[in-house]
């Protein structure tokens, strides 16, 4: 596979592409975003199988909303059939690919488990212990970094290009190396939009009312929830047409 190497621009580019392919149908993308959402909370409230059977599942839900996303782009019609795109034939690819999903979440929440002791937020926190917990989560952080890159574009490749589960990981890690720029990019777009803008706003706001501040919190949870959410979603698609896709033509 031949992974395109992209500036860093296209990280910003990719969740302004997402807002604008959520424009195009809002209630398409709200229910793909919030579909998905209530599946994998579903399946992770089953007893004791279900943060098991939920990583074997994420590969082909993720294709499920890259190819809602597609029909959107493409003008095309929504349908079951259209939704299950490439996932009949490539089973197979995908359950070993949430087998291989299951196996790196397992490695992670083992590496996890020895870091610090959780901190209690309910007791306050001292200096000491939020430097230590701002440690342990860049900890964490790099060693999710590996497992993200690898599964990013995998389902996809798996799913659209008919990559075998293993050559999809690699291929998926090379080409999210090759554009840690553009990614690194769409993460610092991502805590701006997500967490800096909305968080100086409500500190402006609770300056001038508490009121205003109760208005805009409620508004701010809703934009995230309905708007920032399936945009994310949309920019994971975009991302692999950007690397990996020739630009997508409408359906006749």
């Amino acid at each position: 596979m031949d992974a395109r190497r992209l500036p860093a621009r296209h990280g910003v580019l990719w969740l302004l592409a997402g807002f604008a392919l959520f424009r195009r149908h809002p209630p398409l993308m709200t229910a793909l975003t919030f579909g998905y959402l209530l599946t994998v909370i579903v399946v992770n409230l089953i007893p004791k199988v279900g943060p098991f059977i939920l990583p074997l599942l994420l590969p082909t839900l993720t294709v499920m909303l890259a190819n809602g996303c597609r029909a959107i782009e493409q003008g095309g019609s929504f349908s079951s059939e259209m939704l299950g795109r490439g996932i009949g034939a490539q089973r197979v690819g995908l359950l070993r690919l949430g087998g291989l999903h299951l196996l790196g979440s397992s490695l992670l929440v083992l590496g996890a488990s020895f870091l610090g002791d959780p901190v209690n937020l309910n007791d306050g926190i001292s200096p000491e212990e939020l430097v230590a917990l701002a440690g342990d989560l860049a900890i964490l952080l790099v060693l999710a970094s590996p497992l993200l890159m690898a599964f990013w574009f995998a389902p996809l490749l798996t799913a659209w290009d008919g990559v075998g589960a293993a050559k999809s990981l690699f291929f998926s890690f090379v080409a999210s190396w090759r554009n840690w720029k553009a990614f690194s990019m769409y993460g610092i777009a991502i805590v701006l939009v997500g967490a800096v803008l909305p968080g100086l706003i409500l500190i402006i706001a609770g300056q001038i009312s508490q009121s205003l501040l109760t208005i805009l919190n409620t508004a701010l949870r809703m934009l995230l929830i309905f708007v920032l959410a399936p945009t994310m979603v949309a920019s994971v698609y975009l991302s692999y047409r950007d690397v990996f896709a020739a630009p997508v033509q409408a359906d006749e």
